[in-house]
C-alpha cells in the first residue's frame, strides 16, 4: 500500500530527518538507510518497522545535515613530521632545491584520517522517536487510502448486487422464449394433434435447467455480503482477494450458461466492476 511519513527534529547540532515511504508490492521488499555510526542499532529497527509494514516496497531513510563546520577528517601530525623530515634529507642529500612539500606530503596514505565518531546513546533515543513519528505520519497516509479504497469496493461490490437482482427479468424472458421456441421447432416436425404435451414439458424443463443459474446467482448474493462483511472487519487483503476470486467463479458459470444477449450485458457488466476491485486489493494489507 502506498504511503509517506516525515519527520524532522534538531538534535544537537545536527538536523536529522526520517522518512518512511512505500509503493504497492503483493509482498514486503524493506529497504534501510542510516548513518553509519548506528548500524548496530539496524536489526533492531529493521525488525520494529517489518512488523508493522507488512506489504509493499519500503524505503526508510535517516539522514542528517550537521548546524555547524563539521570536523571529518584529522592531520597525523607525527607521520606527518616523519614525513618531512625524510623528505628534507633526502633533498639536502641529493642536492634537490628545497621547496613546497606540503602539496605531496598531504597525498601520502594516512597522514589524514577520518575521525572517529563514537554512538550516542541519547542522541539515538532522540532519532527512534523520530523514525517513531515519521512512521505514525505514514501509517496514518495508509489509513486515509484505506478508507478511500473500503469506500469504493463497497460501492462496487453493491452495483454488483443491483446487477445480481437485475438478471431476474431477463432470465423469466429468456424462459418463455425457450419455451417459444421449442414449440414452434417442434410443430415444425410434427402435427399439432400428435404432440404429447407431457413428454413437452419434460423437454422444456430439460433445457432450462441445464441453463438455470438459480444456485449461482445465490452463492453470489453470498460471497458479496462476506466481502462487505470482511470490509467492516479486518478487511485483510489476501481474505479480499480470495473472496473476490469466487465472486468471479460465479459470475463466470452465470455468463457461460446464459445464452441470451441481454443476460451476457449484465454478465459483462458485473466482470467489469470486479476486475476494478481485483486491481485495487494488491493495495490493500
Amino acid at each position: 500500500m502506498t504511503g509517506f511519513g516525515k519527520a524532522e527534529a534538531i538534535i544537537g547540532q545536527k538536523k536529522f530527518t526520517a522518512e518512511v515511504r512505500s509503493l504497492n508490492s503483493k509482498q514486503l521488499d524493506f529497504n534501510l538507510r542510516m548513518p553509519g555510526v548506528y548500524r548496530d542499532k539496524e536489526m533492531d529497527l529493521r525488525s520494529w518497522l517489518s512488523e508493522r509494514i507488512l506489504r509493499g516496497k519500503a524505503d526508510v531513510l535517516i539522514y542528517y545535515e550537521s548546524l555547524e563546520p563539521e570536523k571529518r577528517v584529522s592531520i597525523n601530525l607525527p607521520l606527518l613530521e616523519s614525513y618531512y623530515a625524510d623528505l628534507r634529507q633526502f633533498a639536502d642529500r641529493s642536492g634537490i632545491p628545497s621547496g613546497d612539500y606540503l602539496n605531496a606530503l598531504m597525498r601520502i596514505p594516512d597522514v589524514l584520517k577520518p575521525e572517529n565518531q563514537e554512538p550516542d546513546e541519547q542522541e539515538w533515543k532522540q532519532i527512534e522517536a523520530l523514525v517513531k513519528d515519521a512512521y505514525t505520519r505514514f501509517n496514518q497516509y495508509r489509513c486515509a487510502e484505506g478508507s478511500k479504497l473500503s469506500a469504493d469496493f463497497s460501492q462496487r461490490i453493491a452495483l454488483i448486487r443491483n446487477l445480481r437482482n437485475d438478471l431476474v427479468e431477463p432470465i423469466r424472458l429468456r424462459r418463455e422464449r425457450m419455451r417459444e421456441k421449442l414449440n414452434s421447432s417442434l410443430l415444425e416436425l410434427v402435427p399439432p394433434d400428435k404432440v404429447d404435451a407431457n413428454r413437452f414439458e419434460q423437454e422444456v424443463i430439460y433445457y432450462l435447467e441445464r441453463l438455470d443459474v438459480s444456485e449461482e446467482l445465490q452463492r453470489l448474493l453470498t460471497n458479496c455480503e462476506h466481502f462487505e462483511e470482511e470490509l467492516q472487519g479486518d478487511g485483510q487483503g489476501k481474505k479480499l482477494g480470495f473472496i473476490s476470486q469466487e465472486i468471479g467463479r460465479e459470475i463466470n458459470t452465470i455468463g457461460s450458461k446464459a445464452n441470451d444477449s441481454d443476460m451476457q450485458r449484465i454478465v459483462v457488466h458485473m466482470k467489469d466492476e470486479l476486475e476494478k476491485i481485483k486491481e485495487q486489493i494488491n493495495n490493500v494489507l
